[in-house]
């Protein structure tokens, strides 16, 4: 690399991008110090070397600079965030300086914001229960440590109140001293920041988390390296103090769109509907820095949240999401509407590696047939809900009326609770035996007889 060498050749800026010319030995992803006439600093890095030619995308972006009275200097080193245990209880900026009034940190080391792959041979299979306190999340799409499990939301959806609440609740069992939140926001309004910040010391959740937080009006370029500033922060925690990190990203879609704006900046090729062809391989350098590492205690698992645009779920950014996370946890616009919090779906949800997380010593023995049977009880009662809207309640059997009893019970009892309400895994499959006794004990087929019988008594 071309360390300390200083250009003056600003060829252009577009966008975001400032490019430079008659340059040498210049190296991708290398960091960047820009000088100002006035003595201002400003930090960039290099997105594309070639020839004789650098672009650089400048991170407090590109207002006021001018192709002359500026000078590049090209330090030769990849861009790295300083972290030591401190950061627990802090809140920075998108590109991690503080902003809630505390001391610089002082480094226990520096790390690459890149970070690297997990070898796909060093990785552990994620098997232990994280307990969010979210029913339709514990019971239906189990969240185990070291997966990666999106939220897909529609504007105008409360996923940063699900998010906030998640971020207080969340915790793994038996290791509670152990457990910590990465929150990382990009692109969200100054309103949305102050709700976070504010509910966060309000209920003390920040003494066990990490905050970073990236403004919408702040150059978009920043929501490319808050999320791996964040993740960086959380390998650290994980890896070097074998803690277990539990990583949200919200909102991925903001992330995105910064995506399209460099790469329109840069002329581009665009693929789906403008975003650039490379968004998965990038999407994807996010989200497999989740997981656990043989030999390594602490773990790491990620909440990305993201706004599908129009609700439209095979719109490019949830579906490379869904290709590349283990399933998907869907808000309804529906449940909304009928002022249901929060409006999770459990019917297009889906948590892949639910199933390894669960069970007798993990959650509860009865915890799969439970959730099996609360899904066919709700799958069951909403077509019973198309059907009456056609022929009238009045045409159905009883057996019909009792699943559509239970439907309604479910979104009542199970689906619906308040911001602060906090249910252990033992309250939450509770709640589910309570559901079942609305439907005959023959129709209970997804539940073991035995744990039938204990739960809600032997057939005479």
């Amino acid at each position: 690399m071309s360390k300390g060498v200083e250009y003056t050749s600003i060829r252009e800026i577009a966008g975001p991008l400032l490019i430079v010319e008659d340059v040498d030995g210049i190296a991708f992803g290398e960091l960047v110090e820009i000088k100002l006439d006035n003595g201002d600093k400003r930090t960039g890095q290099v997105l594309e070397a070639r020839d004789d030619l650098a672009v650089i995308q400048v991170f407090e972006g590109t207002r006021d600079l001018a192709t002359k009275g500026i000078s590049v200097r090209f330090t030769g080193e990849t861009m790295k965030v300083g972290l030591s245990k401190d950061i627990i209880g802090r809140i920075f900026n998108g590109v991690g300086k503080p902003i809630d009034g505390g001391p610089a940190i002082i480094p226990e080391k520096r790390v690459d914001v890149n970070g690297l792959p997990i070898n796909p041979t060093a990785r552990e299979f994620p098997d232990e229960f994280i307990q969010t306190g979210i029913s339709t999340i514990d019971v239906m799409n189990t969240l185990v440590r070291g997966q990666k499990l999106p939220i897909f939301s529609e504007a105008g959806l409360p996923h940063n109140e699900l998010a906030a609440q998640i971020a207080r609740q969340a915790k793994v069992k038996g290791d509670g001293g152990n457990f910590a939140v990465v929150f990382a926001a990009m692109g969200i309004t100054f309103e949305e920041s102050q709700f976070f910040m504010k509910d966060f010391e309000r209920t003390g959740a920040i003494e066990n988390m990490v905050a970073f937080i990236n403004l919408a009006d702040d150059p978009a370029i920043e929501r490319i390296i808050t999320p791996r500033i964040a993740l960086s922060a959380a390998e650290y925690l994980a890896f070097e103090h074998d803690m277990h990190i539990l990583v949200i990203l919200t909102d991925m879609t903001n992330y995105c769109e910064a995506l399209r704006e460099i790469a329109a900046a840069r002329n581009e090729i665009p693929g789906r509907r403008g975003y650039p062809g490379y968004m998965y391989t990038d999407l994807a350098m996010n989200y497999e820095r989740a997981g656990k590492i043989k030999g390594k205690k602490g773990s790491v698992t990620q909440i990305p949240i993201l706004t599908m645009p129009q609700g439209d779920i095979s719109h490019p950014i949830p579906d490379l999401t869904g290709y590349i996370t283990e399933g998907q946890i869907v808000l309804s616009k529906e449940l909304h509407t009928k002022g249901i919090y929060p409006p999770i779906n459990p019917l297009p949800s889906l948590s892949r590696l639910m199933n390894e997380g669960i069970g007798k010593g993990k959650t509860r023995d009865d915890h799969a047939g439970v959730s099996n049977q609360l899904y066919t009880v709700y799958a069951e009662g909403s077509e019973l809900r198309d059907l009456v809207a056609v022929v009238g309640e009045e045409a159905l059997s009883v057996r019909d009326k009792q699943f559509l009893d239970g439907a309604e019970a479910f979104e009542r009892t199970f689906i619906t609770q308040s911001k602060d309400d906090n249910r252990d895994i033992a309250a939450s499959l509770t709640i589910g035996w309570d559901i079942f006794k609305l439907i005959p004990k023959t129709e209970l087929k997804k539940l073991k007889q035995e744990h039938i019988d204990k739960h809600l008594g032997k057939t005479e």
